[in-house]
């Protein structure tokens, strides 16, 4: 009964990480990602549809997107959607492609950028202990009912707050180096 509630504690954290990891990707540093414009959400015949389902993305140059629609005729439809996105990034249209050129960051934007960083950091740090919350609120559950020992008890405690620490560390690691990425000049 312990392992599994661990099990699901691992998997929930986890998922915690990943959807930070995820959030990262999109946010801008001094180079090109595809990432930047991937989970940008298009509408598409009146339907809410992410670019990466719409268009190739490709990066020809360090500071460039090169944006090729699969539909010619959804050109418009990404171009309107990269100009109301919080990207700060204005679209240049053949009639074939769409090319996005990433200017340099400001100091002042990179300092913006750390923040958000620090931000979504929290969330996920937040969001790690809210996990760890509701699941040692399970195991005393669980001894109050006479399920598991005292003793099985404070271990799977003891091994919930080792596995959050463990992860919160993680978060660190990976908000330092996004913030390195983005400091970079």
């Amino acid at each position: 009964m312990i392992k599994d509630i661990l099990r699901e504690a691992a998997e929930r954290m986890q998922a915690a990480l990943d959807s930070l990891e995820e959030d990262f990707s999109a946010i801008r540093t001094g180079r090109a990602s595809p990432a930047l414009v991937e989970r940008l959400s298009v509408e598409y015949y009146g339907t809410n549809t992410s670019m990466i389902q719409l268009a190739s993305i490709s990066v020809p140059e360090p500071r460039q997107l090169l944006i090729r629609p699969f539909d010619p005729a959804s050109l418009k439809d990404i171009e309107r959607a990269i100009l109301v996105s919080d990207l700060g990034l204005t679209p240049n249209n053949d009639g074939k492609v769409i090319r996005l050129n990433l200017p340099q960051l400001t100091e002042d934007r990179r300092k913006e950028l750390v923040r958000i960083v620090h931000n979504r950091m929290e969330e996920t740090r937040v969001r790690i202990r809210n996990v760890r919350r509701d699941l040692i609120k399970d195991l005393r559950d669980f001894e109050k009912e006479g399920l598991i020992s005292e003793d099985d008890q404070e271990r799977g405690e003891k091994e919930l707050q080792d596995l959050t620490d463990k992860l919160t560390k993680k978060v660190d690691e990976i908000g330092e180096q996004k913030e390195k990425e983005i400091m970079e000049v």
